[in-house]
């Protein structure tokens, strides 16, 4: 008879550092909903959770490539149609000098990529606090230590340049410049961007420019392209069909590397040998990408008039609610509100979840400066669900901190 197995089969030490504040919060709201309770959701960043749907012609073109047998593997950088489009795409951001361009499974696929594809055991990477948490758990997984940057609350969230000055080793090999940002909503300058090129230039940095968020800029303001702004210097840009184009579940994101081609070429091999090595993206899916980036754009209309109201909305609350303050978000649908309670934010969110059945995201999931309390709002749901969620939320801060 074969021996028990009684032993414990454990998980890789480093998976210690691994989290994800914005979906390890469902197992708390999954034990109120078990008791009945509804729960407000403003804390998934799903459009199509709400009131937000996929353009029907990104439909009818996966529906057609399905139809038409698109169903094997693709090649491992992508159909050329869609890396065709993607270069016009390059073009109209003002990116020029692009070496090469990819399709992979999400952004999360190519922020996962990218990073493995450059780092070094003892290298680090300049992240943003508070950034999206994907990023420190991709570095985690690496075995990579944090070496984060603050964005400047008093300066409507812009990188603070000091502080990137200061936190530059002789290990620091990139920089990630989230724009529009996530949680804050904030959009960097173009002054910001040129003065983050030059630091790159001179350290020899390559530049990670997640921009999934660039055509939610909520009051109409041109999105200035990091690569446009600097054509010489080795950067990814980071873009997808999730957000602009509301299909987060086709997992579809893409990079564009320009820059020098003698500086990023290099790179550039070893990207594409873990593109090959994982062998493609979602193949049918990629038929959308001509169709979203050549085609019409009209969805934008009404999707940045519901965000302009409900951004409006969220920012009355906060100017009318004691104990809360907030940066007006720019771009993307969150808000960032820092809130001043006596005890941390975790704390916060968790008991709001349980005695509210409201669900936002404590700050220092996000990364944060010490001393500081904030929790991240999506305000995507219509305006009536973020009544009811911020009356429930003032509700609770005046019950639990008078």
């Amino acid at each position: 008879m074969p021996a028990t197995q009684i032993r414990e089969i454990t998980p890789a030490s480093r998976l210690e550092n691994v989290r994800y504040a914005i979906r390890d919060l469902a197992c708390i709201a999954d034990e109120v909903a078990k008791q009945g309770h509804k729960i407000l959701p403003l804390n998934v960043g799903d459009p199509n959770v709400f009131d937000f749907e996929t353009p029907a012609h990104l439909i009818e073109a996966v529906y057609g490539a399905m139809r038409d047998n698109k169903n094997g593997y693709s090649p491992s950088s992508g159909i050329k149609p869609a890396l065709d489009a993607i270069r016009g795409e390059a073009a109209r951001k003002g990116i020029g000098s692009v070496q090469d361009v990819f399709v992979t499974s999400g952004v999360s696929e190519t922020v996962d990529i990218c990073l493995t594809a450059l780092l070094n055991p003892g290298d680090n990477l300049l992240t943003p606090c508070p950034d999206y948490p994907l990023y420190s758990a991709v570095l985690a997984k690496l075995e990579i230590g944090l070496n984060t940057y603050y964005l400047n609350e008093k300066d409507g969230w812009q990188p603070d340049l000091d502080d990137i000055r200061k936190k530059i080793t002789p290990r620091t090999r990139g920089i990630v410049l989230i724009n529009p940002n996530n949680p804050t909503g904030s959009v960097c300058t173009r002054g910001m961007l040129e003065e983050i090129a030059e630091l790159a230039r001179r350290h020899n940095l390559i530049i990670f420019a997640d921009e999934i968020y660039d055509k939610l800029i909520i009051d109409d303001d041109a999105h200035v392209a990091m690569a446009a702004v600097a054509p010489d210097v080795p950067v990814i840009t980071f873009g997808g069909l999730s957000k602009n184009y509301l299909a987060p579940g086709w997992r579809i994101g893409w990079g564009i590397a320009s820059g020098e081609a003698s500086a990023i070429k290099p790179y550039l091999e070893g990207v594409n040998k873990l593109l090959r090595a994982r062998l493609c993206a979602n193949h049918p899916e990629q038929y959308a990408i001509a169709a979203a980036l050549d085609g019409p754009q009209n969805h934008l209309i009404d999707v940045k008039r519901k965000l302009r109201s409900r951004r409006d909305l969220t920012m009355r609350w906060c100017a009318e609610t004691p104990r809360v303050s907030c940066v007006a978000p720019r771009g993307a649908f969150y808000a960032y509100p820092s809130v001043d309670i006596p005890e941390g934010d975790d704390v916060f969110v968790t008991e709001l979840i349980r005695q509210k059945h409201v669900m936002v995201v404590h700050g220092s999931g996000f990364g944060q400066r010490p001393g500081t309390n904030h929790f991240r709002i999506v305000f995507l749901p219509d305006e009536k669900t973020l009544t009811a969620a911020y009356g429930a939320i003032g509700d609770f801060l005046r019950e639990r901190y008078g």
